[in-house]
């Protein structure tokens, strides 16, 4: 499956994803095949950020 392109409702996959299925978004992206910190860049452009200790972007 590729993940959404709109970065909202990629914010909601990943975070519904981080919650329900992965412990850390290292797991996320080692079973998803995603690079991360390119992940993470999209989530920064609309100013979310990966709190490890939630493990959601916040």
């Amino acid at each position: 499956m590729s993940l959404p392109q709109d970065p909202i409702m990629l914010l909601s996959y990943v975070n519904t994803q981080l919650r329900d299925n992965y412990a850390t978004l290292e797991d996320f992206c080692a079973s998803m095949d995603v690079d991360k910190d390119e992940l993470q860049e999209k989530l920064r452009a609309v100013n979310y950020e990966y709190d490890p200790q939630r493990n959601a972007f916040v």
